[in-house]
């Protein structure tokens, strides 16, 4: 959707996930969003250094978040928001959707 905006879809998507599930680490992104682990972790790593994204350690996972001190943190939030709106209604369920319950015993992916 504004793959020209920010150069790359893997990157539109890594920040649409980050906003709509507030932190995610590395492996659990790519496999959510169907991407590869490499061009994830690439994506975070230039966010990260652009200081759009904070990254923090939790045992010896790397775990990210959207950064609140960011200059522009309400205004691409608002883009977040305004692009969840406009996606496919399968699309954003199949993606941007947290589940509200833990997956039955068992159950496939």
């Amino acid at each position: 959707m504004l793959e020209a905006l920010f150069n790359s879809t893997v990157k539109e998507r890594v920040l649409l996930y980050l906003y709509t599930y507030q932190e995610g680490y590395g492996q659990e992104i790519a496999r959510t969003l169907e991407f590869t682990l490499r061009n994830v972790q690439m994506q975070l790593k230039k966010l990260e250094e652009g200081g759009v994204l904070i990254c923090r350690k939790r045992d010896r996972t790397l775990l990210y978040q959207l950064n609140p001190r960011y200059p522009f943190y309400k205004e691409l939030c608002t883009i977040m928001e305004k692009m969840l709106t406009l996606m496919p209604d399968e699309t954003r369920r199949k993606y941007f959707t947290p589940r509200l319950r833990p997956r039955r015993t068992g159950k496939p992916l």
